[in-house]
């Protein structure tokens, strides 16, 4: 029988394995065979470890894969752009 540890190691390694995976909950039940409730607490853990993050879509991905929001960086010089 696994574990809760064994899934979260599972599923763990599916991510680190395959940067930028997303998944949806029931994307991760069919991959590790799982049933909702036990599939939310392994994915609940990824997220509390912040090994996870959930996105505004409802898929869960690495945080450093999740969509971010970064400003555009500033330019050097603005005076060819503004005619000064």
């Amino acid at each position: 029988m696994r574990t809760i540890d064994d899934l979260v190691n599972r599923l763990r390694a599916e991510f680190l394995e395959m940067p930028g995976l997303q998944l949806k909950p029931e994307q991760v039940q069919r991959l590790c065979g799982l049933e909702r409730t036990l599939c939310r607490t392994v994915l609940d853990s990824l997220v509390t470890a912040e090994f996870l993050c959930v996105k505004s879509d409802g898929t869960y991905a690495r945080p450093t894969d999740a969509d971010v929001v970064r400003p555009h960086p500033a330019t050097t010089s603005t005076a060819g752009r503004f005619g000064g």
